[in-house]
Order: structure tokens, then sequence, then C-alpha cells
């Protein structure tokens, strides 16, 4: 897996300052973006993350590059709809060179389970390549090709919905591919916004944990916001 961030709001933490601050002040975002002090930046997202008046964290995005997860990760990935995502084709991508894919680590960790993944992976390829070749078109033959199936996504999202995405998907009960793409993809956006995703995360770095009996019962360790 590789998790790149492409891009994202300049000076995002300003950018979402200045769209509370505008509410209240008597001059024009523009002006407030050029010399609001940094203490006072601080000051308005301090009041933002503690009231949970989320709204202004939509002005600022992230676009991130995610190279070598499965099918199966994207299947769960799109579940977020307050995001925007392209995924390499597979009805336009002929995988006629072999077919990377995604082996879980249950699987690998065991001989046996290794050679039926291997065995099944090959079989589906193999099809898929007759297919090919007897003319039938890659949008119909791409139905035999498995969940392992290595993807390419590029994933866009404004900051409100990636810290929903980081307390669903960074949880220990999150699945492991999806939960390992959005610790790194927290990794590479915290430096850029270290107030707003100083606890960012699962649940348990702020409180409580809300699984109920489904808890994992091994929590993060808890995070104060200063």
């Amino acid at each position: 897996m590789h998790v790149e961030l492409l891009y994202h709001t300049p000076d995002p933490e300003r950018a979402i300052a200045t769209a509370a601050r505008l509410c209240y002040a008597p001059v024009g975002a523009s002006e407030l973006m050029e010399t609001m002090p940094e203490e006072r930046v601080r000051s308005v997202l301090s009041t933002i993350m503690g009231s949970g008046h989320f709204s202004t964290l939509e002005h600022a995005s992230y676009t991130f590059a995610v190279d070598g997860v499965s099918r199966a990760l994207t299947h769960q990935l799109v579940r977020h709809r307050i995001a925007s995502f392209n995924q390499q084709s597979q009805r336009y991508v002929k995988f006629t060179d072999g077919l990377a894919t995604v082996k879980p680590g249950s699987i690998a960790a065991s001989e046996e389970a290794s050679a039926v993944f291997d065995e099944a992976i090959k079989a589906a390829i193999a099809a898929y390549e007759k297919l090919l070749a007897a003319g039938v078109p890659a949008e119909d033959a791409r139905y035999l090709l498995p969940n392992a199936a290595e993807t390419k996504i590029v994933i866009t999202m404004n900051v409100r919905e990636l810290l929903h995405f980081f307390s669903l998907r960074c949880c220990n009960r999150a699945q492991w591919e999806i939960r390992d793409m959005a610790h790194r993809m927290l990794k590479l956006a915290r430096p850029t916004a270290p107030f707003v995703f100083m606890d960012a995360g699962a649940p348990c770095i702020r409180g409580n944990c809300p699984e109920g009996k489904m808890t994992c019962g091994n929590p993060y360790p808890r995070v104060k916001r200063g």
C-alpha cells in the first residue's frame, strides 16, 4: 500500500478560522485571512473544536492518492458519501500482463490457506484472460476479477468528513486494510493542521468507546486537547 497526500487547502487552519471569524467580523474574508494574528487563529480553532461548530471545517479539503489496495477496501471506502473518488477502471484497463492482488495476513500466515488463495486467484485470472482472448469486452470479463484485485484511487475529503472518517476507520474494530490506510492518511494530514487533527482518530482517543459490548477492549491512549 502506498498513500500520498497530493495537495490540500493552503494553510488549512487559517482558512477554517477565517470562515468562522467572518460571521462576526466587520471586514471581509480576504482581509481576515491576511491579518488575523496567529494567537487569534488558535483561539478561534479552540472555540470551533470545543463547541462542535464543525461547518467551518468544510472549507478546507485534502486529496490523497492511494495505490496497492484491494477492491474489498474501496468497496468500503465509497460508503463515505461526503467525499469525491476516482478509481482505476476495470472497464477500460485490461490486466493482460498479470493482476496484482492483496493477500490478507491471516491467509499469508498459513501455507495451506495461502495455497488455496493462490490457486483461486490463478484460476480467476486465467479465465479472465481467456474471455478477453475470445473477444469478450473487458467490462464483461472483469466480472471474474476478485475482491483481492489491487486498485488505485484518488480521494478528496473536507476536514469535517476526514475527522469522521478517521473516527470510524482508525478504530481497532475497523477492517484491517482500511484501518491501515486511515492511519497513513492521518499521519500525512496531522502535520499540516496539528491543532485540528490533534485528537483525530478512534473515539477512545477523546473519551469513552461508543461500541458498547462490541468494544475491542484495547483502547488507544487518551489525547487531551490543549
